[in-house]
């Protein structure tokens, strides 16, 4: 009951928003409670004590990242575009700790297969990717178009972080020579300067380099 009661007062933001201050804080908390729970010589008074103590703390934060939005980068961190105008932010994602496997994983939450869909992905303070499409990727459906179904592909990556995937490249049914032909065609003479690069049937290579 009495953390039912902490969980009304702090709101709903130390379910929905687990930035690492919230993430902090809730390990804190279960610690302090396990602690108190499980040893013999502790009554409820300290429970509650402790519990009583921890959420004033919170609560006082809180408190203070509405008052002074200085703290707010500080405590509960800022979101990062790390897709740009289309283009991936290589130094967004290093600095987030985030590589492009990671990336693709969010992408692939938000319903995003492919990164030549996406105008915008910004990186949230909670860990989650927020997508903004481009305008000829935007959602339709058959009804809206009139349109007979087409064949659906799942995009290949077949460069990531400067290395050719071989296996991928394979899979797709094309080879080495064929992939390097097309890079020199887009005037890309080494694949190291690729950070990411997929192929999908129908469309063309899609390149991002290293900016």
């Amino acid at each position: 009951m009495a953390l039912i009661l902490v969980t009304k007062i702090l709101g709903k933001t130390q379910i929905t928003q687990l930035t690492p201050f919230y993430f902090i804080s809730a390990l804190i908390l279960g610690e302090l409670l396990g602690n108190a729970i499980y040893d013999k010589e502790i009554g409820l008074k300290y429970v509650l004590y402790a519990l009583t103590l921890w959420a004033t703390l919170i609560f006082a934060i809180e408190l203070l990242t509405q008052k002074f939005k200085g703290t707010r980068s500080l405590l509960e961190g800022k979101p990062s575009i790390v897709i740009r105008d289309g283009y991936i932010d290589f130094q967004e994602l290093k600095k987030n700790r985030l590589d492009i496997n990671q990336l693709q994983i969010l992408l692939r939450k938000k319903d995003v297969f492919s990164v030549r869909e996406v105008a915008y992905a910004i990186l949230e303070s909670d860990g989650s990717v927020s997508v903004m499409k481009k305008s000829m990727y935007d959602s339709t459906t058959k009804q809206d178009i009139n349109a007979a179904p087409k064949p659906v592909f799942l995009p290949t990556t077949v460069i990531s972080d400067g290395e050719i995937l071989y296996d991928n490249l394979a899979e797709a049914g094309y080879s080495e020579d064929w992939l390097r032909s097309e890079l020199n065609n887009l005037g890309i003479v080494n694949v190291k300067q690729v950070f990411y690069a997929e192929w999908l049937e129908g469309d063309s290579l899609f390149i991002n380099s290293y900016r």
